[in-house]
């Protein structure tokens, strides 16, 4: 038998419920409607719980797919009505008082300064991950993650959006989808489609840098691999001026879980001189690796006393111009999704 032939046999063997089979058929989309899910939630932990919750709603529901539909497009109208259900309930919770006190309040945070520091959920995603989503020889219409479209500061304004004009700008400008099969996916008209796409781009338009229409890199570049390199040579000499020489004068330290900001390099001093002055806590080991098709540094602490670098840190880099303009920093939790060890 043919691999065609295989395929289609997956396929009836998983439109006549064969379980099994309709495992097999729904993990070749695995990975893209994770992508497609974390767009739309800004969380990779989030984004796999929605894609579960995608693939059981398709198992339960699959006497409703009529065969017409692309499987793919039905899955991913699955997955984009999950991720709305789950951005409402995230919006009910952040509008609570207990939410709102002791903070900025997120959601009008986010919308006032789009800092991923307002961005509690906020999480990196592996580059090792996105490669796996590539356009497979049946599906010439599957997009490949370039960076401009899974980026932070993307991810960050999109989250800006309300969930349906967030999902309309994703399905016509990253997955290049066209105005019915968007209005497909957002169970509306042609016409309701488009004019929240509009008022999504207006949106985007007001809050990404313009500089961002000119990455075309899919990987980080040459010259922003040595920045890193740079970046993780003053850590590990625990060297203040060294740090200070690649950063840019308006460089933003962002640290989503704990709702941190420091801006301007003035403002960021005083954390180089928590990490790397006498009173430091220990001495540093970094290992490279790469979030959102961005250089990031893993950092291991070493106290006084221990044997062992332990997990401690992720630095996603934003480099503009030779300079570092941003650090986000992700707790060790982040490590596992990346293969990190948790010590050295």
């Amino acid at each position: 038998m043919t691999a065609s032939g295989a395929g289609r046999s997956v396929e009836a063997a998983a439109f006549a419920g064969d379980e099994t089979a309709f495992a097999t058929l729904a993990e070749q989309h695995r990975r893209e409607l994770h992508v497609h899910c974390y767009r739309m939630l800004a969380s990779f932990d989030d984004a796999e719980d929605a894609v579960q919750e995608t693939l059981l709603r398709a198992w339960r529901g699959l006497d409703q797919y009529d065969g017409r539909t692309y499987f793919r497009a039905w899955l991913y109208r699955i997955a984009t009505n999950v991720c709305i259900d789950l951005t409402r309930g995230r919006t009910r919770r952040m509008s609570t008082p207990e939410a709102r006190r002791g903070s900025a309040g997120e959601l009008e945070g986010v919308a006032r300064r789009g800092s991923s520091g307002d961005l509690v959920w906020l999480q990196p995603y592996p580059d090792r991950l996105l490669d796996e989503v590539a356009p497979p020889a049946d599906q010439p219409d599957a997009v490949v993650v370039d960076r401009e479209t899974i980026e932070l500061a993307f991810l960050i304004a999109l989250q800006a959006l309300p969930a349906r004009q967030r999902a309309a700008l994703i399905a016509r400008d990253v997955l290049g989808w066209s105005a019915a099969d968007t209005a497909g996916l957002l169970e509306t008209t042609v016409a309701a489609a488009n004019s929240a796409l509009q008022r999504a781009r207006a949106t985007m338009q007001q809050r990404l840098p313009a500089r961002r229409t000119d990455w075309t890199a899919p990987q980080p570049t040459a010259a922003e691999r040595e920045i890193l390199d740079r970046f993780i040579d003053a850590h590990e000499r625990c060297d203040t001026e060294a740090a200070i020489a690649i950063a840019a004068e308006d460089l933003r330290v962002t640290m989503p879980p704990d709702r941190l900001s420091f801006d301007g390099l003035a403002a960021c001093l005083p954390l180089f001189e928590r990490a790397f002055g006498p009173n430091r806590d220990g001495d540093w080991r970094l290992v490279p690796t790469s979030a959102n098709r961005l250089p990031a540094a893993a950092s291991y602490l070493r106290r006084p006393g221990d044997t062992l670098y332990r997990a401690f840190k992720l630095d996603v880099l934003q480099i503009n111009a030779g300079r570092i303009t941003e650090i986000t920093t992700f707790g060790a939790s982040r490590f596992p999704a990346f293969n990190l060890p948790t010590h050295l």
